[in-house]
């Protein structure tokens, strides 16, 4: 029965931390953008940008040079 006086506090703070935590995310903003973080995942950044494909506004509006990504010599090139 004794125990009942360490734990009831107990719980009763780690619940009370954790609704502060969560009002604090919500003034900083951290639930402000719930679909962002998820269609950020499917964007292939990575890909990069092929060097030979020219901006259509550095080009005077004339059709880019290539229209397909050319892939790195070491995927086009049978392996040694």
């Amino acid at each position: 029965m004794n125990i009942l006086v360490i734990l009831f506090p107990l719980a009763l703070g780690l619940g009370l931390a954790g609704l502060g935590a969560f009002f604090w995310c919500m003034r900083n903003g951290q639930y402000a953008d719930l679909e962002g973080a998820g269609w950020r995942v499917l964007q292939d950044d990575d890909l990069g940008r092929d060097p030979t494909v020219l901006d259509e506004a550095s080009n005077d509006g004339a059709a880019p040079a290539s229209t397909e990504r050319s892939q790195p010599a070491s995927l086009t090139r049978a392996a040694i």
